[in-house]
């Protein structure tokens, strides 16, 4: 609020000589009256009975001079005591605000922003119209009664009720063009209120209509810390839509440079608001580009490494949206993300905190062999190892779907398995999450996956937990074969088929011999009754993500792939003797199946192999 002088005694007595020959009979006992209240004013309540009634006397005076002393009275009182009132008190401070005089002007508008800290009088302010009067009192030429005018609306914009009302009310133009006032606190008042305008879609585009846009960019490089917080927040906040990036993103070519800069400013919470107006601007691709181009990574960095939790958190969410580009992954990479994005996968004081940090690693594995193999060696794989079965299930998820994009890789497969992940994987695919059953299923299928198999690939990492933990790879296939879900059916018959490919003779046996596992793939390969569902990947796909997806392989092109895997499993089983991955292969190429899959050529297994594979990758794919 702008400055209201004191109210006493004293401006009373100052002006008696002048008041007692014009003032009414009313008006002098009110007068007299609040000499008195104010005398004793640490025991008097100025909200009810007489000492209301003379103030309330004294604002609907027509003598100026009493209306000023009102408003200053009022002004005063509600600076040292603010409590919910009700229209007795508010309808003579609305009266005095829409005074001419100046004076009057600005003590009605102070002592009104006071009484607009409570709750409940933000509500009535507005409900009796207070609006109107505030509107006109910013269009004021006077410095003092904008301050005051615009720190109230700041105010009355902090309840949610009334933002739409403020913003349908003409506020927002007037707003805007304080926001560029050259008083430092008008321009304080004005961008807090725009701020306070940005919590709701429809009044983000209110703001933008105004023109907001341009004076809150504009208003980065303010030397205010306060002026730059209040722009830096109400520009992440207009971010959260897509048609205002796309119009920052035609209209705003330095944003991004100066989201950049603020995030090394001396001003933590700038910083850290900066962070968060780029991972929202980051949701955009053009965006996720630029801030690298930009070197928003130095400064990402060194926030990612800070021991403020806000700024952690802030930049570790922005980190995961610019990861999302795979033109970023390697410069990430090369600035030295990955130890610091390891170290956050500890961080138990904050499970979101993690989650970005798998969810970036993941990201950064999504496309590159070469990123793969350096978040590996980076040591990940056995951090994961060594947390996944203690974080949150939030986490659980995330970083069971990182190891299913790792076990992607053909290279890795052999040096996951020998570090005992399996061990941890097994558990988590009877989670009471589906997501986390499903990606732990899919890193499995995954690592139990090779192309271009030879008789020298090791697969005694998958004979080593066949019944343990948990009952091992043979209790978590049963389950999966007899879910209702037929994305979990679909991963158990394509992660069989692969063990079966292996040409492992102790997997086969094992295989063949369980009166768990056969009966339930003779009832798949028989029938097909349950409805396709997805339980992986729940979450928003980045573009990593293939173009497949398992409930996209249960129909069209893909039905009835359960029940063909499932027959494929049936033929090797029941077959003679020691599968080969080449003897499988020439099977396939033979068209040594049943009957029924005559139709059913070398190409067309391995195109299915692939879509399964593919599928699998969707399921666990960056965001």
């Amino acid at each position: 609020m702008g400055v209201v002088s004191s109210c006493c005694e004293s401006c009373f007595h100052s002006r008696r000589s002048t008041y007692e020959p014009l003032l009414l009979e009313n008006e002098r006992e009110a007068v007299a009256d609040l000499l008195q209240y104010l005398e004793n004013r640490t025991t008097t309540d100025f909200f009810r009975d007489s000492p209301l009634a003379a103030l309330t006397t004294l604002s609907f005076s027509d003598n100026v001079d009493l209306q000023r002393s009102a408003a200053l009275a009022f002004a005063e009182i509600t600076e040292k005591e603010v409590r919910p009132v009700g229209r007795d008190t508010l309808d003579p401070i609305l009266f005095l605000l829409s005074s001419h005089d100046t004076e009057v002007q600005r003590a009605a508008s102070a002592a009104l922003g006071n009484l607009a800290v409570n709750t409940d009088n933000k509500l009535l302010i507005v409900k009796l119209g207070g609006l109107e009067p505030l509107i006109r009192q910013m269009l004021s030429p006077n410095v003092e009664v904008q301050c005051n005018a615009v720190g109230c609306v700041t105010n009355l914009a902090t309840h949610d009720d009334n933002k739409t009302k403020i913003a349908k009310s003409g506020a927002l133009v007037p707003l805007t063009r304080l926001a560029r006032s050259k008083d430092m606190r008008v321009q304080r008042n004005a961008t807090g209120a725009l701020l306070n305008m940005t919590h709701s879609d429809e009044n983000r585009q209110q703001l933008v209509n105004a023109g907001a846009i341009p004076v809150l960019v504009s208003l980065l490089n303010s030397p205010d810390t306060d002026v730059q917080y209040y722009c830096t927040t109400a520009l992440s906040n207009i971010a959260v839509d897509a048609h205002n990036r796309k119009k920052l993103a035609q209209t705003e070519p330095k944003l991004v440079s100066s989201l950049v800069q603020l995030m090394d400013s001396p001003s933590l919470k700038v910083q850290c608001q900066a962070a968060l107006a780029l991972r929202n601007l980051a949701s955009d691709e053009k965006y996720q580009l630029e801030i690298v181009k930009a070197d928003g990574l130095t400064s990402l960095l060194r926030l990612l490494q800070s021991t403020y939790l806000p700024l952690i958190l802030s930049a570790a969410a922005c980190v995961r949206n610019v990861s999302i580009h795979p033109q970023n992954e390697s410069p990430i990479i090369e600035s030295g993300f990955l130890q610091p994005l390891i170290n956050l996968l500890s961080f138990k004081d904050n499970e979101e905190v993690q989650c970005h940090a798998i969810s970036t690693l993941r990201n950064l594995a999504a496309s590159s062999e070469k990123n793969k193999q350096a978040i590996v060696k980076a040591g990940a794989v056995q951090s994961i190892k060594e947390l996944v079965l203690e974080v949150p299930m939030n986490v659980q998820s995330e970083m069971t779907a990182c190891i299913a994009v790792l076990a992607l890789s053909d290279e890795l497969k052999g040096q996951l398995l020998e570090m005992g992940i399996c061990e941890v994987l097994i558990p988590l695919t009877n989670s009471a999450s589906s997501e986390v059953q499903g990606n732990s299923a899919a890193a499995l299928g995954n690592l139990s996956s090779k192309d271009g198999r030879t008789t020298s690939d090791d697969y005694s990492a998958f004979n080593d937990v066949w019944d343990k933990p948990d009952g091992g790879m043979h209790r978590y296939l049963y389950r999966f074969l007899t879910s209702a879900d037929a994305t979990f059916q679909h991963i158990a018959v394509w992660t069989i088929v692969q063990l079966l490919e292996s040409g492992d003779p102790q997997l086969i046996s094992n295989i063949r011999s369980s009166s768990l596992l056969i009966p339930n793939i003779r009832s798949l390969a028989e029938t097909r009754t349950s409805t396709p569902t997805s339980s992986i990947g729940g979450t928003p796909h980045s573009h990593h993500s293939q173009a497949h997806s398992y409930q996209d392989t249960e129909t069209g092109n893909g039905h009835g792939e359960i029940q063909m895997l499932a027959r494929r499993i049936l033929d090797f089983t029941d077959s003679e003797g020691v599968i080969t991955p080449s003897a499988l292969a020439s099977q396939i190429q033979a068209g040594s199946f049943s009957q029924r899959d005559e139709s059913v050529s070398g190409r067309d297994h391995e195109e299915l192999r692939k879509s399964v594979r593919d599928a699998f990758a969707s399921g666990s794919s960056g965001h």
